[in-house]
């Protein structure tokens, strides 16, 4: 029974030497003094405000992409201990005590030294002799341009990172399910496809590049798998539901998470809130939540509202009135009715505040109980402080005048009846009989007699009307702007007829206690959009510049300078690697362009045998792109490999030549 002691354990274990010297390497060149400069560098200034605000729990948006990438610079502030208190405000300020630059800037260090490690990796899986494999991790080792970017709180290591460990499980899935399919090794690798895939995603957006090429890559050899007759209908089945579950909905589980704990992370109201919608603001602790928590849901007649536009541009403004009335005559010469301004008022104010009415009823106050007001209903909107109704007709607004004026009416005892019936209709609505709701509700108010709808042209009104948002009657077509669309933020139940106590009513705060939270999709969905569509497009950055422009090294960045010695860095890239690229990106078109013709004409200068390693390896090579995009530089840190050319020109292993025509 005790056998088994006469003989040793014996652990045996193999040690790729390559590897260990190119991690040991890496680490080193990418940690070794890692705190200097001890200043803020290039985008440091600008991710270290999200970190600030991570560790502060306050909400903000990134219009650059998915939260991930920030909540692990975040995470390696909160591992040094940093409470979130420097001022982010410029390029080169000295660090306080209180930042711990080294745990800040270690991740992406990390991040960028396993780059070279997994480089090899992923030559290897490509069944590429060690010596070039070792040669293209060397490359990637010395290239300027990515040691400058993981030394410092940047995300472009930690995108490189994760698509070269995408790519490399996917490779040893695929190596794997020759002889082992279903195997543990075959399902690690396979889901960690899925996982690396979905953090280069939630870093930035330039890891969809990499996961649409594994999709596509997975497809084709799917495709491949349906004709070979060994496998099973169940069998086929089954590759196809792993690799649905590993590639697809995995991914978008994970990156649904991603907004999870960052949506979980931030729960105070911050400087990014007034871009989201009411509801979204009210969800949040402080701010607008302080003010809206536990309003009466259900507007009624009687209610007295604040109306915010729901398009947030040029500016967040709230639907506004007060005594000054249109010029009788502006600039152009064009008249108006000289009635009282309506405007969109980019602050709170209580002349923002407005009285929900029956038309058939004289009333200014909620009755007991209150008579919700559906879609479909008629009102009339009444300034509560000048108690001037809501109206438009057929007279040019100021500035848009194909539009109809908004105004509030004024009797001159002259030929202009007022027109002040407005229809609501609520746009997010369920079914018809929706009642107009407090924050949630969106809608629009179609006018009775001319069938304009109330919307925010956007334009700055001039000194008359104090530089406020122009807000016009625009006749009804098909579909709707956001522009056009109305939600009530704040709310209370009018209690004073008495013009005088009502004045007093409308200036104190309105607070209950019931609250209204967002459920995560919603936030999500909401948050997502504002993403995607937040960045202005039309401006351009001043350090921006075209792909061509670094791949023929035309141009680099500063990231510091040193205010007093003149010492800097600079964003620029190995010219030997760079040059070496190019001229292995030319050769290699060249000669598959020379053997498709030479095959073409049944002359077979690659045996039969091989080709499909090369047709295997070639397309990965080829259009595998690393792309390091910040939001004002596009710069392709190019193809990692192609090895095809030294095995297409029968180079040995060991031949130079090989090592040169490998490029990162």
């Amino acid at each position: 029974m005790l056998g088994f002691l006469r003989k040793p354990l014996v652990v045996t274990v193999e040690i790729n030497m390559n590897l260990v010297a190119l991690t040991v390497m890496g680490l080193i060149s990418r940690l070794w003094g890692l705190s200097y400069p001890r200043a803020v560098v290039f985008d440091e200034v600008y991710y270290g405000q999200f970190v600030s605000l991570y560790l502060k729990r306050i909400f903000f948006v990134d219009d650059s992409g998915p939260p991930f990438g920030h909540m692990l610079l975040a995470l390696g502030g909160y591992l040094g201990g940093f409470d979130g208190n420097f001022l982010w405000n410029r390029i080169g300020a000295e660090y306080s005590m209180n930042v711990p630059v080294w745990s800040l800037r270690l991740l992406p260090a990390l991040a960028g030294a396993l780059c070279v490690p997994l480089a090899y990796q992923v030559l290897v899986e490509l069944q590429v002799s060690h010596c070039a494999a070792l040669g293209a991790a060397l490359l990637i080792l010395l290239e300027n341009s990515l040691i400058t970017q993981s030394r410092f709180m940047l995300l472009e290591s930690i995108l490189i990172f994760f698509i070269l460990l995408a790519v490399l499980s996917y490779l040893k899935f695929y190596n794997l399910q020759k002889h082992s399919s279903f195997s543990g090794s075959w399902w690690f690798w396979l889901l960690l496809t899925g996982v690396a895939c979905s953090c280069a995603v939630g870093v930035k957006y330039m890891g969809l590049f990499t996961y649409m090429l594994l999709l596509t890559i997975a497809g084709l050899h799917f495709w491949h798998m349906i004709g070979d007759q060994n496998l099973s209908n169940v069998a086929l089945m089954c590759h196809f539901l792993a690799r649905g579950l590993a590639l697809v909905i995995i991914p978008v589980a994970m990156y649904l998470s991603f907004f999870y704990v960052h949506l979980t992370l931030l729960y105070r109201s911050g400087p990014h809130d007034q871009i989201m919608t009411s509801a979204f603001q009210a969800s949040l602790e402080g701010g607008l939540a302080r003010i809206t928590q536990g309003q009466p849901l259900e507007v009624a007649y009687g209610s007295q509202i604040t109306l915010r536009n729901v398009l947030g541009k040029p500016m967040q403004c709230w639907l506004h009135s007060h005594t000054n009335t249109y010029p009788i005559r502006y600039e152009n010469g064009r008249g108006s009715s000289h009635q009282q301004q309506v405007t969109c008022y980019p602050f709170k104010d209580v002349n923002n505040w407005w009285i929900v009415k029956d038309p058939g009823m004289q009333q200014l106050v909620v009755s007991n109980p209150p008579r919700p007001v559906r879609h479909g209903h008629i009102v009339q909107l009444v300034h509560g402080i000048t108690t001037r109704y809501l109206n438009t007709h057929d007279v040019a607004a100021p500035l848009s005048p194909h539009s109809q004026e908004v105004s509030c009416y004024i009797d001159y005892n002259i030929s202009m009846p007022a027109q002040n019936l407005w229809r609501v209709e609520i746009v997010n609505r369920e079914s018809d009989t929706d009642v107009w709701k407090t924050i949630l509700s969106e809608v629009r108010f179609v006018h009775v007699n001319t069938s304009a709808v109330l919307k925010l042209s956007g334009a700055s009104l001039p000194d008359w009307g104090y530089r406020q948002l122009e807000v016009v009657g625009e006749k009804l077509s098909k579909g709707y702007h956001q522009s056009m669309v109305w939600n009530v933020e704040e709310h209370r139940y009018g209690k004073s007829q008495e013009q005088k106590e009502r004045e007093v009513e409308l200036h104190s705060p309105t607070q209950m206690d019931i609250s209204k939270n967002l459920s995560f999709m919603a936030k999500f969905t909401e948050l997502q959009w504002k993403i995607l569509t937040l960045k202005n497009e039309d401006t351009e950055h001043k350090y921006s510049s075209s792909a061509l422009d670094w791949i023929t090294m035309d141009t680099n960045i500063a990231y510091w300078l040193h205010p007093t010695s003149g010492a800097q860095i600079h964003l620029l890239g190995n010219v030997v690697t760079w040059a070496s690229a190019n001229i292995a990106a030319l050769v290699y078109v060249c000669l598959s362009l020379w053997y498709l013709i030479r095959r073409r004409r049944k002359i077979y200068d690659i045996p039969e045998g091989s080709p499909d390693s090369h047709r295997f390896a070639a397309p990965w090579l080829s259009s595998l792109q690393i792309f390091a995009s910040q939001e004002h530089v596009q710069c392709p840190d190019r193809s990692l490999v192609f090895l095809c050319l030294p095995r297409l020109l029968h180079i040995q292993p060991c031949d130079l030549r090989g090592a040169l025509a490998v490029c990162h």
